[in-house]
Order: structure tokens, then C-alpha cells, then sequence
């Protein structure tokens, strides 16, 4: 999908957040590459539009985006932090051969809450491994 920059403006707005051209891109590229990237991912797939990005631009944003709730982090057993863009309630499936992350969606109530009396949850995450269904073939 397309994003109109206005619309990306607005929406960086919205969540308190000065549109600079460096968020501009790193959204758009957020909002039209749904691959869980980490943050050398987004760095080499802007540096050619905007040459005088710096990785710590990307991490500051990130940060940004994360303090604000447009993105959130995925750990998937790895020493890379990957960055999600749906920050609804949803699982992941790592692909042991290509590395790929799919996303799942799965119901809220995945564990009985009731049993983790005087238990505070700050966090659910869902994660599954194994082989995709294009390198199944």
C-alpha cells in the first residue's frame, strides 16, 4: 500500500511526534515492510534516500517509536531486537531455514489468568519455531 506523507505527518503528530524526514521514511518503510526489521535492517534500507543517515538516528527513532507506541519489540531468541510495526495482540513464527518472521493472530485469553492470583502481567508474547511452508516445499 501506498502511504501519502501527509497522512504519515498527521499520524506522527497524533502520537506526539515532530515529523522529521528521517521518521517520515523510517514509518513509511515500517508501514510497507511488515518483516519484523531490526534496526540495521531499516538503516541499510533508507541510507540510499537519505545519505547522511546515521545508525544512532535509526536507534533514537526506534526509541522514539517505542516510547510512543507506534512500534513495539519482538525477541525471537536472537542478539537482533526486530521492530514491529502491529502493536496488536498477535504471535510470531520464526522460520528455522530462511529466518523469516510471520505473524499469527491467536486469541487474548491464551492462559487462565484467575490461576496467577496476586501475579501482576506486564507483557504476553507467543512465539513459535519451525519450518515455513515455502521452504516446507
Amino acid at each position: 500500500m501506498d502511504w501519502d506523507v501527509q497522512w504519515i505527518k498527521n499520524y506522527l503528530k497524533q502520537h506526539d511526534i515532530k515529523p522529521s524526514t528521517i521518521r517520515i521514511k523510517t514509518l513509511e518503510y515500517l508501514l510497507d515492510n511488515r518483516i519484523h526489521p531490526t534496526v540495521d535492517d531499516i538503516y541499510r534500507n533508507l541510507f540510499d534516500d537519505i545519505p547522511t543517515l546515521s545508525r544512532t538516528s535509526v536507534y533514537n527513532t526506534m526509541d522514539l517509536f517505542l516510547e510512543k507506541g507506534i512500534v513495539k519489540t519482538v525477541f525471537l531468541c536472537e542478539k537482533e531486537l526486530r521492530f514491529d510495526i502491529d502493536t496488536n495482540y498477535h504471535g510470531h513464527f520464526k522460520c528455522e531455514r530462511c529466518g523469516k518472521v510471520y505473524d499469527f493472530p491467536i486469541e487474548a485469553k491464551i492462559v487462565n489468568e484467575d490461576e496467577l492470583e496476586d501475579f501482576k502481567i506486564t507483557s504476553k508474547n507467543i512465539h513459535l519455531y519451525g519450518i515455513c511452508k515455502n521452504c516446507n516445499k
